[in-house]
């Protein structure tokens, strides 16, 4: 099925998906979650210290990235809006979608400024490098877009939810959940005009999956040193191949999305079902493989008294 149809038979789904999700929004201030007794002004000659937060290593990794990821917002809302289009509930969606981000950025930022979690130097010359490059995932086909940001969205959520468990300030943890409250919400818009779309186009879709599973990774293209945080990100156990299939390619794409149930699918789609199921299998392999290889790492670290990394 070509884009076209594809988006003019969801157009009704969407619409529908897009009034659910604004009546279970809830309106937030990142002003009333920001910490703003802690600042203080940074002077002229001031050098950032990683003892001033006290917050380890992988830890600032995961919050360089999340806020990184949302400074580059404006090229996301534009590969949407140039997918999916600009009129009707679409571009409704992409443009609520687009604020919504944006307001993660506002309250991340605000928080890590304040609290020196992050050097605000290296921060602020990764934001610029990020954005003068304006790299972002661009999906080929609407039926690729839809699944990618179905696992994209989830994987965000769970990312900035560990995040916020390991950054040991509740004050963070409570930013970071109400921020992935708004990421489960988007997760779901996707995820059930998902749903949608395998019942217009089934073959189509699973070919999609296949593809979008196989080249799937978090968000960071065009990011500093992004592999090295990436490494760090898995290593603090906040988002790794463990995670990755345990709680999104098992209850989404085989539990929610039923795609060792789907009929009717043509020769192609079909390979691309057994390809993918094989590759589900093949994570969850290499996931459980990596976690018992960081699980003794650290009982070696233990018996030798070493501690972790703080920054």
């Amino acid at each position: 099925m070509d884009a076209g149809e594809l988006l003019a038979e969801l157009e009704p789904v969407a619409a529908r998906l897009l009034d659910r999700h604004l009546a279970q929004s809830k309106e937030w201030f990142p002003h009333t979650l920001v910490p703003y007794s802690r600042g203080r002004d940074f002077e002229p000659d001031y050098e950032w210290s990683p003892e001033e937060a006290g917050v380890p290593a992988e830890v600032r990794s995961s919050l360089f990235v999340n806020l990184l990821t949302e400074d580059n917002l404006p090229y996301y809302f534009r590969t949407i809006e140039s997918m999916f289009g600009r009129e009707s509930a679409w571009g409704e969606w992409s443009r609520r979608w687009t604020a919504e981000e944006a307001r993660h950025s506002i309250v991340l930022r605000e928080y890590l400024t304040v609290t020196r979690a992050i050097d605000p130097v290296e921060l602020e010359r990764a934001r610029m490098a990020q954005m003068s490059c304006g790299q972002v995932p661009e999906p080929d086909t609407p039926q690729d877009g839809l699944v990618y940001v179905s696992l994209q969205e989830l994987a965000t959520r769970i990312a900035h939810l560990n995040t916020g468990k390991l950054v040991g300030d509740r004050v963070a943890y409570d930013i970071m959940k109400r921020v992935a409250s708004d990421e489960n919400r988007h997760h779901l818009f996707y995820r059930d005009l998902t749903a949608a779309a395998l019942e217009v186009d089934p073959s189509g879709m699973v070919i999609a999956m296949e593809r979008q599973v196989r080249e799937f990774e978090m968000p960071g293209t065009g990011i500093v040193d992004f592999d090295r945080h990436a490494r760090a990100i898995a290593r603090a156990g906040i988002y790794d191949f463990q995670i990755h299939h345990d709680q999104i390619l098992v209850p989404v794409v085989l539990r929610h999305w039923g795609v060792e149930e789907l009929t009717g699918l043509s020769d192609a789609a079909e390979r691309a079902r057994e390809s993918l199921l094989k590759r589900i299998e093949r994570i969850g392999r290499a996931g459980r493989r990596m976690a018992r290889q960081r699980e003794e790492q650290a009982r070696a670290e233990q018996a030798e008294g070493k501690v972790p990394a703080q920054v």
